[in-house]
């Protein structure tokens, strides 16, 4: 019972993650802040919707349709789709209309429904006819590599493409990586050492924000509504 999330990682440039997921007997779980934007297909009761989800920029409640099936493409970071641009779409989505279980409508073509294991395939086809770009900017920026522009130039590219600045990116990351290592049993005061943080109340105030649980609710073994896709980089 509730909702079981499985992911996996790729060898694609334009993906972050590949995800599917299943909900039973669960209303409501926490959507947490991240700063990628997905692409995302399910079911509920016949019927097929698509859409794309924008980056979340705090955590907030999510409704969970019961005995729903769903599989989400998880973009770079760098990576848009020009014709819907990123900024617009961060705190919200878009859904797309006439989807059905085979084939749905995205710029003027029809696609077929892609899967959790023929993301990659069905990524390539969005990049080679345009549909999907990617700015080489911001994975230098990300890899530490100093650019050949001004720093003015990297924060207005850098919040066009992803709708964020380079520092709420960097705080929901750290947020993210705060919780999943306080979730795998890592005392508090060693999370704020190795992620730098100032001091617990600090911790305290990204966790509210970004993942909307409490270092002890993260830390306990028990059951609790759950979270939207955590995972290690």
């Amino acid at each position: 019972m509730g909702l079981e999330i499985e992911d996996r990682s790729s060898d694609s440039p334009y993906i972050e993650r590949v995800w599917r997921s299943t909900s039973h007997g669960v209303e409501r779980m926490t959507s947490v802040a991240t700063a990628h934007w997905d692409l995302v297909f399910w079911e509920h009761r016949g019927r097929v919707s698509v859409a794309v989800q924008g980056p979340e920029s705090r955590a907030s409640p999510a409704h969970v349709p019961e005995d729903a099936t769903f599989f989400g493409i998880n973009f770079s970071l760098g990576t848009s789709m020009p014709h819907l641009p990123t900024g617009r779409l961060v705190d919200g989505a878009v859904e797309i209309p006439d989807a059905t279980r085979t084939s749905f409508w995205l710029k003027g073509s029809t696609w077929r429904v892609p899967d959790y294991d023929n993301a990659e395939a069905f990524v390539r086809r969005m990049a080679r006819e345009g549909v999907l770009v990617d700015d080489p900017l911001i994975a230098a920026v990300l890899r530490g590599d100093p650019p050949d522009v001004s720093e003015r130039t990297v924060q207005r590219r850098f919040a066009a493409v992803t709708g964020l600045t380079r520092g709420a990116v960097r705080q929901i990351d750290r947020a993210r990586r705060a919780a999943i290592q306080l979730q795998e049993g890592v005392p508090v005061h060693d999370v704020i050492h190795l992620l730098g943080y100032f001091d617990q109340p600090h911790l305290a105030r990204s966790l509210a924000r970004y993942i909307g649980r409490t270092a002890t609710q993260l830390s306990a073994r028990g059951p609790s509504e759950p979270l939207s896709l955590l995972y290690k980089t």
